[in-house]
């Protein structure tokens, strides 16, 4: 490795420095490496890099200087996120095809229409728009038909065919649905109506199956199945719980507490909180630690006063937070669980949309877009600085979100609570449909 490349590695930035078209110090690394076309030695260049509002990459170009082959790759060095996602995209115009998607080399694409699927691990991965996709597909079937027309003209004849098709869906035609899945996490698709919800895009998040995790080469065990000494209930509630992880910020190593934690007035929930030593970052996340509950629960507080900021608040991973005065909706999973005030909600909902939203920087921003993002940023601040009278309401179908009464035991005026049945689809969401609970390890005679 050269002295540069150390200094990378080693850097108060971390391991991934962010491109720069000012920055003519970044070198990458030189490793002399062999090669597989003539057998000698050649050289291969590394470059650590972080494109902003993406994931870490790393771009390695290797050269041989004997027989001049070339080769160059782009890999995914960015964090696999805790829930797999999948979006089902209803294409009905032209406009359709010109929003922009992250999608990882994890990520299986499919349109049902065509019952065509590019599986996961075929294809590198990609920053690009929906038409891009469908490009890349139609060369990807393209680049054998010379050969399959001379050895099997019948085949050749039907891919063919089918190319004709896929162009045809660039026209929009007729409406198609377009579906990626990525059990990663790690892929996006464009909203061109943020922060309003898109009623074409439906996003879904999912725990991965043992063969998902293998297939991302991640072991799928859980820190609290460990058997430890004295690890019952009772510990929990009285020691911190540290276990090593990677910071998600800048992958170097780091660790995070957990800790079980009684909320006044609600119930326990388990508090994951993780520092970074070596970027500063610092995330905290909050499960439930009770089972579901048998009715969801609808959270409505009518904002009147500044000091309503300070409100705690409890936002579990399946609890949707709206906002009707700004049309706005923040869906399930969007920012996991949070152990946090009203405030730190609106500062991460804030971020979330507006300050780390992939397609509203460089060459991926369009000006409606960002001056529509940039007017919500607006709203939001006026919200926290009492300035605006709005409702926020948290729906969590499970029951586990929780809010504040500063008037607790009695009534709190302007917040008003609600129990209803989930239905179907919301069952099926949290996965309690196929759940047996009652007389279950009974023998059947």
């Amino acid at each position: 490795m050269s002295v540069i490349g150390e200094e990378r590695v080693r850097g108060a930035g971390g391991m991934f420095v962010e491109i720069s078209a000012d920055d003519q110090d970044t070198q990458p690394t030189e490793i002399e490496s062999l090669c597989m076309n003539c057998y000698q030695n050649g050289i291969t260049r590394l470059l650590l890099t972080k494109i902003p509002f993406f994931r870490e990459i790393i771009i390695s170009s290797f050269s041989c200087p004997h027989c001049h082959w070339n080769n160059t790759e782009i890999q995914s060095a960015g964090r696999i996120q805790e829930q797999g996602v999948s979006y089902t995209l209803k294409i009905k115009s032209k406009q359709d095809m010109n929003r922009e998607v992250v999608k990882t080399d994890s990520a299986t694409t499919r349109i049902p229409e065509l019952d065509f699927e590019i599986p996961a691990f075929t294809q590198k991965g990609s920053l690009s728009t929906i038409e891009g996709l469908l490009n890349r597909a139609v060369a990807g079937l393209q680049q054998d038909q010379p050969v399959r027309r001379a050895t099997d003209p019948d085949v050749a004849g039907k891919i063919e065919q089918f190319i004709q098709r896929l162009n045809k869906l660039k026209d929009v035609e007729e409406e198609f649905t377009l579906i990626i899945d990525d059990p990663s996490g790690n892929s996006f698709v464009e909203n061109p109506f943020a922060p309003q919800k898109d009623q074409s895009l439906s996003v879904s998040f999912y725990k991965r199956s043992p063969e998902q995790n293998a297939a991302l080469g991640i072991q799928d065990t859980d820190p609290m199945s460990e058997e430890k000494p004295g690890n019952d209930l009772e510990t929990m509630r009285n020691e911190v719980l540290v276990f090593n992880t990677n910071c998600p910020e800048c992958n170097a190593p780091a660790s995070t507490n957990m800790k079980l934690v009684q909320i006044p007035h609600f119930k326990e929930v388990i508090i994951m909180a993780t520092n970074c030593d070596s970027c500063g970052h610092r995330t905290n996340e909050v499960k439930s630690g009770g089972a579901t509950e048998e009715m969801g629960t609808k959270i409505t507080l009518h904002l009147t006063d500044v000091t309503d900021m300070s409100r705690d608040l409890l936002k579990s991973e399946t609890c949707s937070v709206l906002i009707p005065e700004l049309e706005f909706e923040l869906g399930m999973a969007a920012l996991g669980g949070k152990f946090t005030t009203l405030e730190g909600l609106l500062k991460d909902i804030k971020d979330l949309v507006v300050m780390k939203n992939p397609f509203i920087c460089g060459d991926s921003s369009s000006t409606d877009t960002s001056e529509k993002l940039e007017l919500f940023g607006k709203k939001i601040d006026k919200i926290m600085a009492g300035e605006m009278d709005v409702h926020i309401i948290l729906d969590d179908p499970a029951g586990n979100s929780y809010l504040q009464n500063v008037y607790a035991p009695d009534d709190d005026p302007e917040m008003k609570t609600e129990k209803y049945t989930r239905t179907f689809e919301q069952n099926e969401e949290l996965g309690l449909n196929d759940m047996k609970t009652e007389g279950y390890g009974e023998t059947q005679n």
